[in-house]
């Protein structure tokens, strides 16, 4: 089905288990006509590319796909089981964010749904299949005569052997003749040919083990990021008319009422109308310890009401909520490749035939040139190739991004991609915003001194001005209008001025409120008012100027404190070795109040273009990573290396920036470069133990001392270490070890003991 642009379509692929088959995949339909643009995602079994219907329709890709052994299915459609793959049952994973209703699925069935044992699969039989045959073998040379059981063996082999020549095949017609199946083949019939049934049935086996083995670490692999998907309920307590129904949770629109019972997981993001409740956030965010929700609290989709009944307002549709941008985002961030993904791909496409040359080479050169047998040479040639599948080396980045990607995703911490991830790891500076970021964002007014008039008046025509004002320091000033009851003036062509304030026109004369840099440059700012401005501002407090047709009318401060973790995960920082620094619209005097109780350095008084140059000569230098509110410090975020927003969930926090930090918490930054770390480390250890291995046995194979099933297992062998490596990852926490222990035993206590009660 189309996915909504012109010519791009999207299909599920089944039978996916290494990196190896996602690019059997790619090959079998970037050779079609008219195909272009070819994304296949192994992790989430996604097939997209860009179709010209007039050269090739989709019936014929997915004609394609199948004749190289997979099953794939539209969009939304039942998925299709391949011979010989591994697929969970109809039901097994969760219908995708923003799925239409061809992909509606029975809740129950989704709930009850089990991924099925390895014995009842495909590769499963394979195994038993060839077990049997070898054991019969094996128990005919106890028997029979030895002419006898070597038939027996030779038997078993071929019938072994048969489907996966049959994929073998199926591959070299669609022009990919360099597959693991291809190589088995030839080497299981070239041992037969060479007089060692016995060990080509071997072989056999101990191949169909490690395609099991791939497949159900595949599948462990997946799960990660179907749990995601199931977070959030199938039903919904709907309020209509004063009654309260049951209802699919993806059927609420926008504006309806829903209740949430104590212990039942929220259905959808959502503003509490009514109702006190503590709510345990961690499915979303990944901080425990509940958050206190009141009327006017805004919550989450898949977090649990851990104590009291909350009435809660839709803000959002199913298909928008949060956990479904997490899972669309975890899903979308597998297409963004890391460099060093990139370069694997390209290695191994010539790492399969230069190891197939150097086989061909050690099969005729000995015999031919120096006289040898060629029975002993030929076998280990055939030994040679089962070590030229580079499986393991191919899904070596892949399966630890996308554990580093849902590690990430529990902890509120969301990266696009694996080239996110490979800049963050090499970060070296970390630039902040202040406002919002460092500090809470919601400065409150400490200070009014009118000038002219009384503190009423001042804070009338301040509040006219800032009226529907989207900064916090306007916003500020407008919630201590309404705190003192004072009715904010009738103002009209009000417009902002970026970086310094903004004005309006109230009762028929231009009123500006802006930074004192704004008052200087209308000459508004002289000799006794400038050191108000000055001892203000000594005292870390930002202080507005409010002019009336450039008159000062008087000064109103306010101070936004740092956020409780500030200094903490700053701190972090620089035990990772990282530079922090503070970038600001805000005065020298308050930034350096700021910055010098945090232990950063800082800039300040910086226009929107200021930070942007900032950070690109920073970028010039180092490795840079910006963290800000997601809006307006956009051009700042795109301009280094990985921008990050803050911010609990909003759109602009998922979708403007390279990463997001979900829980509004500093010392996150230091977590998700430790994360970054932690997966290009597992990156590096995925790609020695695949090399390693490969080379040990290609030395070892050639000088003769290792045949024919230990290069299987050193094939099939390194494939499922390196991706039970990957998997460590999604046991890796992201908080520093010393705040992770600070932690008192109450705290700890009260969190799973709240954690218990919603589950129940």
């Amino acid at each position: 089905m189309a996915d909504g642009s012109a010519g791009r379509r999207e299909w599920r692929v089944t039978g996916m288990d290494c990196g190896s088959c996602a690019a059997k995949v790619r090959g079998a339909v970037e050779r079609l006509p008219g195909v272009a643009d070819v994304d296949v995602a192994l992790m989430t079994e996604r097939l997209r590319l860009t179709l010209s219907d007039d050269t090739t329709s989709p019936e014929s890709v997915e004609r394609a796909v199948r004749a190289v052994g997979f099953g794939i299915s539209p969009k939304g459609a039942r998925p299709e089981k391949p011979a010989g793959a591994f697929v969970l049952p109809d039901g097994a994973l969760p219908a995708a964010a923003g799925s239409s209703e061809s992909e509606e699925q029975d809740p129950a069935q989704a709930e009850n749904a089990l991924t099925p044992s390895w014995y009842e699969t495909s590769k499963g039989r394979l195994v038993i299949g060839t077990a049997a045959l070898l054991a019969t073998a094996w128990a005919s040379r106890l028997i029979f005569p030895a002419d006898i059981a070597h038939w027996a063996f030779v038997l078993a082999t071929l019938i072994g052997v048969a489907p996966v020549a049959q994929r073998a095949f199926a591959m070299a017609r669609a022009r990919m003749p360099f597959t693991i199946e291809m190589l088995m083949t030839i080497a299981a019939v070239g041992a037969l040919v060479i007089g060692e049934p016995a060990e080509a049935a071997l072989v056999v086996f101990l191949f169909a083990v490690g395609e099991l083995l791939e497949g159900v670490s595949a599948g462990k692999a997946r799960d990660s990021i179907r749990a995601l998907a199931k977070l959030v309920p199938k039903t919904a307590w709907l309020e209509v008319g004063g009654k309260v129904g049951e209802v699919p949770a993806d059927k609420l629109v926008v504006g309806q009422i829903v209740q949430v019972r104590p212990g039942d997981r929220i259905a959808c993001d959502g503003e509490v109308i009514s109702g006190t409740s503590g709510v345990d956030e961690s499915p979303v965010t990944g901080e425990s310890v509940p958050t206190l929700k009141e009327p006017g609290a805004e919550v989450f989709a898949g977090s649990i009401n851990a104590e009291a009944l909350l009435r809660v307002r839709v803000t959002k549709a199913a298909e928008d909520n949060t956990i479904a941008r997490i899972v669309r985002l975890v899903e979308e961030a597998e297409s963004a490749r890391a460099p060093t993904e990139r370069f694997i791909d390209r290695f191994s496409r010539v790492y399969m035939p230069a190891v197939v040359g150097v086989a061909l080479l050690v099969a005729i050169v000995p015999p031919m040139v120096f006289g040898q047998a060629w029975g002993e040479w030929v076998y280990r040639a055939l030994a040679l190739l089962l070590i030229g599948c580079p499986c393991a080396l191919v899904i070596s980045v892949p399966a630890s991004i996308t554990s580093a990607l849902s590690t990430g995703a529990r902890n509120g911490l969301l990266m696009k991609g694996g080239a996110v991830i490979e800049a963050a790891a090499r970060t070296t500076h970390v630039a902040f915003d202040k406002t919002g970021t460092l500090t809470q964002g919601q400065p409150v007014v400490t200070d009014l001194l009118a000038l002219i008039g009384n503190k009423d008046d001042l804070l009338a025509l301040a509040a006219g001005v800032e009226s529907g004002a989207s900064h916090p320091l306007g916003q500020a000033i407008c919630a201590e209008a309404e705190r003192q009851g004072v009715q904010a003036a009738a103002a009209t062509e009000g417009r902002a001025l970026p970086g310094k304030g903004a004005e309006a026109t109230i009762s028929g004369a231009l009123v500006r409120v802006g930074s004192p840099r704004l008052a200087a440059e209308r000459g508004a700012l002289a000799g006794d008012l400038q050191s108000r401005v000055a001892s203000l501002e000594a005292e870390g407090k930002t202080v507005v100027v409010v002019l009336r047709e450039d008159v000062p009318q008087g000064l109103i401060a306010l101070r936004d404190e740092p956020r409780s973790d500030a200094a903490s995960g700053v701190a972090q920082l620089r035990a990772l070795g990282i530079t922090p620094l503070m970038l600001t619209g805000d005065n020298r005097r308050t930034a350096h109040a700021i910055a010098a109780g945090l232990g950063m350095e800082q800039r300040s008084e910086l226009m929107p273009e200021d930070k942007v140059a900032a950070i690109r000569d920073l970028a010039s230098q180092a490795k840079v990573m910006m963290i800000g509110d997601g809006i307006n410090d956009a051009p700042a975020l795109a301009s280094a290396h990985v921008g990050v927003a803050m911010g609990s969930g909003t759109d602009v926090a998922l979708e403007t920036a390279d990463a997001a930090i979900l829980r509004d918490r500093v010392a996150d930054v230091a977590g998700m470069i430790r994360l970054a770390r932690a997966g290009m480390a597992n990156i590096r250890q995925n790609i020695a133990i695949a090399l390693g291995l490969k080379a040990v046995f290609l030395v070892t194979t050639v000088l003769g001392i290792t045949g024919l099933w230990i290069a299987i297992l050193a094939d099939t062998g390194a494939t499922v270490l390196v991706t039970l490596n990957a998997l460590r990852l999604l046991l890796f926490q992201p908080s520093d070890p010393a705040v992770l222990s600070s932690r008192s035993t109450e705290t700890i206590s009260d969190t799973v003991r709240n954690n218990a009660s919603a589950t129940t």
